[in-house]
């Protein structure tokens, strides 16, 4: 049996009138979705805070104050900032239509003016919700870490004969301007990565933040398909498509700033 959809039914500022409001919560109890109401007057962060507490998949929020172009936007600037942002947001109540364009740009997914049937407003939940669950990279498994060394002979010396750990190849990869060493662990390889010009990704990252782990690569199958999917959910990568790697396979990586600063690297199955 599939999980029902929940949903937090808001009212933010000092809109105190809530007939609609609690019209739609019943109205989307009666579509059989889960439906929570926060009550009256409440702030941005309050029902932040209440969306991610009660593990909700979507927020509707209910205004006739006429503040909706300062609230609205604060609630999705709060949901990016505790990066909740898999909670969508919908809006509805005394809505002038210029306002619309505005507030679609700042990121609510859709906005419902009165006399909006309960149909439409359940129909745009259920895309949405199948959207976030459909939409998402398919893992395989961790391939490897990758590691920032300054001389890689020297660090093949130490992981080999004194860690004693299995050697499997070096490789130049051109592209990168590095060359690499794997060592195999398990089921995980290490990737040793030195630097063969001051213009690599490698050298650069060593003269900023020194030798240490570089980034964690995630083994993919199709993984054109998986950056496009990226790109559907805006999430920013280092590079529009795939390209080759070590091994001759193709691979990207996903922007650290959207990672909590984890260089995230995807590797196209061998």
């Amino acid at each position: 049996m599939s999980k029902p959809i929940r949903v937090l039914i808001a009212k933010p500022g000092l809109d105190g009138h809530d007939r609609g409001a609690l019209v739609v919560a019943q109205g989307l109890r009666d579509e059989g979705m889960e439906v929570i109401y926060s009550g009256l007057r409440q702030t941005p962060a309050q029902i932040v805070s209440t969306a991610i507490q009660e593990d909700v998949d979507c927020i509707g929020l209910s205004i006739l104050s006429g503040a909706h172009n300062e609230l609205f936007p604060e609630v999705t600037s709060l949901l990016k900032q505790n990066q909740a942002e898999d909670i969508f947001v919908i809006g509805g109540g005394v809505i002038p239509e210029e306002d619309i364009p505005y507030l679609l740009e700042q990121g609510i997914k859709s906005v419902f003016t009165p006399g909006t049937p309960i149909k439409e407003i359940a129909q745009c939940i259920r895309e949405n919700v199948g959207f976030k669950q459909q939409k998402k990279i398919q893992i395989n498994k961790i391939d490897h870490i990758g590691i920032a060394v300054n001389n890689l002979d020297s660090t093949i010396h130490l992981f080999k004969d004194v860690l004693g750990l299995k050697m499997v190849g070096t490789e130049e990869v051109p592209s990168e301007g590095v060359k690499v060493a794997f060592f195999e662990i398990g089921n995980l390889h290490l990737e040793l990565l030195e630097a063969t010009h001051s213009d690599s990704p490698i050298y650069k990252y060593i003269e900023k933040k020194g030798e240490g782990i570089h980034h964690l690569a995630f083994e993919v199958d199709q993984i054109t398909e998986q950056f496009a999917t990226l790109n559907q959910l805006g999430i920013p990568s280092l590079q529009n498509e795939p390209k080759l790697g070590a091994h001759d396979r193709k691979v990207g990586f996903i922007h650290p700033k959207a990672t909590s600063k984890v260089l995230i690297e995807l590797c196209e199955k061998e």
